[in-house]
Order: C-alpha cells, then sequence, then structure tokens
C-alpha cells in the first residue's frame, strides 16, 4: 500500500450565485489529499494518514477518499475544524487564504502517529503539512521511526508564508530528504531549498548527494526532467491541455509517477536506487498525462483509470 501522509482540507471554490454575487463552493483538497484520491482512482492501492474533523467538512473529506477506495484506516479523527483554504483564480492559476487555526490536521502530535503494518510498503509526504507545527514534526518522527525498508516519495511544495520559523522548518526538510528516495521539486521550490546563485542543475545534483535516488524537476508549462544518482537523466514536456484551472496539478503528477511505478514493479528502495532512465521516463510521461486531465478539470478533479 502506498500511504500518503498529510493535509486534508476544504478549498473553497468561487463560482456565481444565482443573485449575480460570487459565493464559495467547498470541494475536497490539500496537497496530500489530492495525491491520495488520484491514486486510488488510478488503481493503486492507497491509503491516507491525516488529521480529519467530526464537522460536516471532515465528513465529506472521508466520503471522497472511500468514493475514489482509498483506505480510510489510517485516518485520526478530532472534534477540531476543517481547514479551509478560500480559492483566487487568475488567469486559471490558484492562490489560496488559509483557515488553518487549531485545525484537526494542523493539531496532530508525534504521539498520536500510529505504528505501520507491513501492509505499507510506500510512503508519501508533502504540502503544507510539512511547515505546519506542530503536524509537521509528527510527520517527519512518522519517517523517521518507519522509513526503513520502505520507499518514500516527498514533494515539499514549499509555500513560505506558511513558515513561522525558517530554520527549523529548513532543519525539518533536510532530514526529510535524507530519508527520502524520491524528491520532487518545482524550480520555486529548488531555489528556495538552495538559494546560493548555482545553475539548476547543480542544486539537483546537491538533493541526489543528500540521499535521494531519484530528483523530479518541475517547470510548469516547460515539462519536468528526472534525474537519477547515476548521472543519467530524462525529460518529458507538459501535455497540451485545455486549461481550466491548475489546482491539483502537481499533485496528481506525483501520483501518475507513483502509480506507474508500483506498476512496473519499481517502487521500493533497492529498485529506484537502480532505476533506469527507461522507467524514469515512463512515469513522467504518465504522470504529465494524468496532471494534462486533471488541469481540464474545475477544481482537484483527477481521472479514473479507464479516461487515461
Amino acid at each position: 500500500m502506498i500511504l500518503c501522509c498529510g493535509e486534508a482540507l476544504i478549498d473553497m471554490i468561487p463560482a456565481p450565485t444565482e443573485a449575480g454575487a460570487v459565493g464559495f463552493v467547498p470541494h475536497c483538497g490539500g496537497a496530500v489529499y489530492n495525491t491520495a484520491i488520484a491514486l486510488g482512482r488510478l488503481g493503486a492501492q492507497t491509503g491516507m494518514l491525516t488529521g480529519l474533523s467530526s464537522d460536516m467538512f471532515g465528513q465529506q473529506l472521508a466520503s471522497g477518499l472511500k468514493a475514489s477506495h482509498v483506505d480510510v484506516r489510517p485516518v485520526i479523527t478530532a472534534d477540531r475544524p476543517t481547514t479551509l483554504a478560500f480559492v483566487r483564480l487568475v488567469g486559471g492559476h490558484a492562490t489560496y487564504e488559509f483557515y488553518d487555526e487549531n485545525s484537526a490536521g494542523r493539531m496532530l502530535e508525534p504521539d498520536d502517529m500510529p505504528q505501520l503494518s507491513a501492509e505499507v510498503t510506500t510512503l508519501y509526504f508533502g504540502g503544507i503539512s510539512l511547515a505546519c507545527e506542530p503536524a509537521a514534526d509528527a510527520y517527519a518522527a512518522l519517517l523517521q521511526r518507519n522509513h526503513a525498508g520502505r520507499s518514500v516519495m516527498l514533494d515539499p511544495n514549499i509555500r513560505p508564508g506558511f513558515v513561522r520559523n525558517i530554520e527549523r522548518y529548513r532543519a525539518r526538510l533536510a532530514s526529510m530528504i535524507g530519508l527520502s528516495d524520491i524528491v520532487k521539486v518545482s524550480d520555486e521550490d529548488l531555489n528556495w531549498i538552495t538559494p546560493e546563485p548555482m545553475s539548476l542543475r547543480d542544486k539537483v545534483s546537491q538533493l541526489l548527494t543528500a540521499g535521494p535516488s531519484v530528483v523530479i524537476l518541475t517547470r510548469g508549462g516547460d515539462g519536468a526532467t528526472g534525474y537519477l544518482k547515476g548521472g543519467d537523466e530524462v525529460h518529458v514536456p507538459a501535455r497540451k491541455a485545455e486549461i481550466v484551472d491548475t489546482v491539483g496539478a502537481g499533485d496528481t503528477f506525483n501520483a501518475g509517477v507513483l502509480a506507474k511505478l508500483s506498476e512496473l514493479g519499481a517502487l521500493t528502495q533497492q529498485s529506484l536506487a537502480n532505476l533506469g532512465p527507461d522507467a524514469l521516463e515512463a512515469a513522467l510521461e504518465h504522470g504529465a498525462r494524468v496532471a494534462s486531465i486533471t488541469v481540464s478539470r474545475a477544481g482537484a478533479n483527477p481521472p479514473w483509470a479507464e479516461e487515461i
């Protein structure tokens, strides 16, 4: 099972009302939630570990996971509010205003994290859950305790506005990168992680030296490039699509990559350490294909396997 560990929240998406004013419609979202949903729809055995509220929005999130065949047994339910993200769309691109204080997801503590069964073979981390304490420390502790014998993918998806203590966040991120087999970063993420005046290729080399076997660098419309520890690299262009909005594009790209690697039998620590460029290219192409369908729809609405 691929266990997606991180935030689940409600995206409040703007929509016109009958009176003509703009209202907001609640959609299930969150970077890690979107990846879990996409994996489930693509047919990969998937579970989610997150903090969900017992409120109406938490019930909506749980129902969405179940409807996409995601195992909700690892979910930790609490009598706290659900995180809300009010979305503003400009030219199809999303900006957010978050309401996350004292939420069910954010207030997870390291001691809340369960012992994982042998059924969990891959861990996926990312999003704002790596920046917002105390949950960020809880997820870091979960990785520290459970990475041995499991493959790990990390997408930091850095949002500087969420970082309260830069030194602590950098230290947490560095530790988690060192325990990961796949690290996916945007060019903006990479420049934040390594702000020194170096080429993107040299910054990728630094990441590979830190521990991962695979680094995937995405550059929006310029596609994605995968780098292997042995020196090979492959590039996959972005697929053309009629863009409605970009909500969840990177999250579903990650799901496509993980689903293809799982299908190829390559989603283990040993296999990733010896991954060849052909398998990496196939995974990146699948990720780009999945993401291209997602951006052609409103909100984060990943495709089902039969749509690919």
